[in-house]
């Protein structure tokens, strides 16, 4: 046969090799970005779950805060019956605003700042938005990479064939991404004051002799 023939089939190859290798990783980036995003999920069902009972803690000292309870409770519906990334993250900064409000009532009660079980529930949720924070960059990263390669030559010629379209970034505002989680520390108690020492006494006067010298000696 040909050498010519040989080289036209051996770049035939390699293009149909490259082709599969990158309809592969397609694959794999889009299985890889739906598991990230499960994984956020997983975390915001479990901050969906501690919402309710941090409520219903706060209302047993603050009951006449309804409006900001309610507030709260509008915004996890609105959140746990979003869809998609974009939509999910715009309820969750909403979410967030709202719990920062209720944190805000809890500042003015005492009480409720030492309450042991409003204090493991505060510790719980910011363990949680440490870990939807952490779940999140990861999902972006899959995603950046992802659609890079949707929008790249040659891999876009493949994406556009077998219709990888670009996917959505799980975003927070930027007012929320530089607050950070709602966290507010109850554990420091205030500094305490010593109270001030008194001044010393002053000694007593020395005794003056009265107005007009000398007093006269007693008589015999």
């Amino acid at each position: 046969m040909d050498i010519g023939i040989w080289i036209i089939l051996g770049v035939v190859a390699l293009v149909v090799i490259g082709f599969i290798v990158s309809y592969n990783r397609f694959v794999s980036q889009r299985q890889l970005i739906k598991d990230s995003f499960a994984n956020i999920d997983t975390e915001l069902r479990r901050r969906y779950d501690l919402i309710p009972n941090v409520i219903e803690t706060v209302k047993g000292y603050a009951a006449h805060e309804r409006e900001v309870f309610q507030r709260v409770t509008e915004a996890r519906a609105n959140a746990v019956s979003a869809q998609g990334p974009a939509q999910q993250a715009q309820a969750e900064n909403l979410l967030t605003q709202a719990l920062r409000s209720v944190f805000a009532v809890a500042e003015n009660y005492p009480d409720l700042k030492a309450n042991q079980n409003f204090l493991a529930l505060q510790a719980e949720l910011s363990n949680t938005e440490d870990r939807i924070q952490t779940s999140r960059r990861f999902y972006n990263s899959n995603v950046r990479d992802y659609n890079r390669r949707v929008q790249s030559f040659p891999s876009n010629m493949i994406a556009n064939m077998f219709k990888f379209q670009e996917e959505e970034f799980f975003e927070v505002e930027e007012e929320i991404r530089e607050a950070g989680a709602p966290k507010v520390d109850f554990t420091s108690s205030a500094p305490a004051t010593t109270a001030p020492t008194p001044p010393a006494a002053a000694p007593p006067a020395a005794p003056q002799p009265p107005a007009g010298g000398t007093p006269p000696a007693p008589s015999g």
